[in-house]
C-alpha cells in the first residue's frame, strides 16, 4: 500500500461518515423542515465542501491506483494537494465536524432556540429538550474573569452554556483552570466586542438551570 493510499483510506473512513450522516440528515428532515429553515442550519450549507474533498479523495485514489513507474512520485504531491485542500477550509471541516455530533442535525421540530445562530467554532449542542432547555458544550473556549469582590483574576474553561427559551436567558458554566473546586454560573450576556455575565439570585432558577446542566449527561 502506498503512503497516498493509507493517507486517502484513512480520510475517507473519517470523513466519509461524517459526511454520509449529515447527507442522510438532511435527506430525513427535508420533507418536513421549509426551506428557509435549512438554510439557516450551518452544515446545510456547507456540506458541498464535504463533498467536494470526498470526490477529491476518490479521484486521488484512482490516480494512485495507476501502474506506472512515475506514479510513485506523485505520492507526496497528492497528499499535499489534499491537505492544502483541508487547510483552505479548516473552519468549514471543523463546523462539519461538530454539526456531525450536534443534536440540531436530525432535529425536524420547530425550533424555539436560537440554535445555530448561537454557534461557535468548537461547539455543539450537546442536549435538547425541544421545549425549555438546550445544553451547548466547547472544546475551546476559555474566558479572563476577575472577581469583583477581591480583585483577583483567574482563567476559566466554559463547561456550557445553557439557555432557556421561555425566559429567553443563557447560563454560563465555568470552572477555574488552575483550580477546579472553582466553579461558577452566571447569567451570560454575549456582546460583540465582550460578554457581560450576572448573578443568579433566584434559588430555583439557579437549581432548574444546573439540573438541565447535570442531565445532559444522561
Amino acid at each position: 500500500m502506498t503512503k497516498s493510499i493509507d493517507f486517502i483510506d484513512k480520510e475517507k473512513d473519517y470523513w466519509g461518515k461524517i459526511f454520509t450522516d449529515i447527507t442522510y440528515a438532511i435527506s430525513e428532515i427535508s420533507p418536513f423542515v421549509e426551506e428557509k429553515d435549512l438554510m439557516t442550519r450551518r452544515y446545510y450549507t456547507k456540506v458541498g465542501i464535504l463533498k467536494e474533498y470526498m470526490t477529491k479523495l476518490n479521484s486521488s485514489e484512482l490516480d494512485s491506483k495507476k501502474k506506472s513507474f512515475f506514479n510513485m512520485f506523485k505520492d507526496d504531491e497528492r497528499i499535499t494537494n489534499l491537505q492544502r485542500f483541508k487547510q483552505n477550509n479548516l473552519s468549514t471541516f471543523k463546523q462539519l465536524e461538530s454539526c456531525s455530533k450536534c443534536q440540531c442535525l436530525n432535529c425536524s421540530f420547530e425550533c424555539k432556540f436560537s440554535s445555530c445562530s448561537s454557534c461557535k467554532e468548537g461547539s455543539l449542542l450537546k442536549s435538547c429538550d425541544k421545549d425549555k432547555f438546550n445544553v451547548r458544550t466547547y472544546t475551546n473556549f476559555n474566558l479572563d474573569l476577575t472577581n469583583n469582590d477581591t480583585g483577583e483574576a483567574n482563567k476559566y474553561k466554559v463547561l456550557a452554556v445553557v439557555e432557556n427559551c421561555r425566559l429567553e436567558k443563557l447560563y454560563i458554566f465555568l470552572e477555574n483552570m488552575y483550580n477546579p473546586d472553582d466553579k461558577l454560573v452566571l447569567y451570560y450576556y454575549p456582546g460583540i466586542k465582550s460578554d457581560d455575565f450576572g448573578e443568579i439570585t433566584d434559588s430555583f432558577e439557579f437549581d432548574s438551570v444546573v439540573q438541565a446542566y447535570q442531565e445532559s449527561d444522561y
